[in-house]
């Protein structure tokens, strides 16, 4: 009742107006039975855009962060995607993967749309990335047909990071039906189960218009944020090693300074009678016989004669 309230009365009416999302090959969704709608990942609102645009309700596998977060918001989003019918999907692998996986197939087995992201996460760079084979495990074991979905201009609405869309126009492609019947009784051969995820993947290319990199999204995203945080390391330590713009040199010290009397630049040679040294009065300049105390005295006896 929540789902049918919210697409059409609340949010869908909404999205259609300020989105003007259009719609091609909508028809190859079966009007009834059970079906995986493989879907490009570009942006947040990817979830939200494809299962207002489908006819029929649509479950979608979503990262299990969407139902855990604290404080108001996060209450709100985890309250949100549990009443849309969203299933959590925990990403670190093994047994929790295989989890979700088989929350995935009750969902189809019960005659229902599944939707799923191949790519495990959002496109960081708008290419589209390796799919990994949880989607072929799901659709080897029950046999359902695979639709493959192209998002077109989402990550332009709400890019990575973004909380408020920009307001423009979305796209949305639906191609034909994927059928992987002749693999029947193989669905636990890892070769197959890469062969199906890749072709699945060539159609969504082939729909999208993407460029493909034979690389994990995730992977990607964890290299991105190492150069980051590399990066901000290295400005750190440039930062604590850099002087402070104020500071100035010694008074005297320095090319083009006045030198103070008697001050020495390092490794500066004093020459003893050099001129502007203590013995720069030598004997040569001295009366015959007199010493620097005795014409002192004479001084003095002068300066009292007068």
């Amino acid at each position: 009742m929540f789902y049918w309230v919210m697409k059409t009365i609340f949010i869908g009416p909404v999205v259609n107006l300020l989105f003007r999302p259009w719609v091609k090959g909508m028809d190859n969704v079966p009007a009834t039975g059970p079906a995986i709608l493989v879907s490009n990942h570009l942006s947040f609102s990817d979830s939200i855009f494809l299962p207002l645009a489908v006819p029929r309700p649509v479950s979608f596998l979503a990262k299990s962060e969407y139902f855990t977060g604290s404080g108001i918001k996060g209450k709100l989003t985890a309250a949100f995607f549990r009443l849309t019918n969203q299933l959590p999907i925990d990403r670190s692998g093994g047994a929790a993967s295989e989890a979700a996986l088989r929350a995935g197939v009750k969902v189809l087995e019960g005659g229902n749309l599944l939707g799923i992201y191949p790519e495990g996460t959002r496109s960081p760079d708008g290419r589209l990335y390796r799919g990994k084979t949880g989607v072929a495990k799901m659709a080897l074991q029950t046999g359902v047909p695979v639709i493959p979905v192209a998002m077109i201009g989402t990550d332009k609405v709400q890019p990575i990071g973004r909380r408020i869309p920009n307001i423009r126009r979305i796209g949305i492609i639906v191609g034909e039906p994927l059928d992987f019947s002749r693999y029947a009784g193989m669905e636990n051969d890892r070769f197959v189960q890469r062969s199906v995820t890749d072709e699945i993947m060539y159609e969504l290319m082939r729909l999208s218009g993407q460029e493909y990199v034979d690389v994990y999204a995730s992977t990607v995203k964890d290299k991105m944020a190492a150069a980051r945080k590399a990066s901000k390391t290295a400005e750190s330590r440039s930062a604590a090693v850099r002087l402070p713009h104020a500071e100035t040199p010694e008074t005297g010290v320095g090319p083009g300074t006045r030198r103070r009397k008697g001050h020495k630049e390092p490794g500066e040679v004093t020459i003893i009678g050099a001129p502007g040294t203590a013995a720069e009065a030598g004997p040569a300049e001295r009366g015959p016989g007199q010493s620097g105390g005795e014409k002192s005295g004479e001084a003095k006896e002068t300066q009292r004669g007068a």
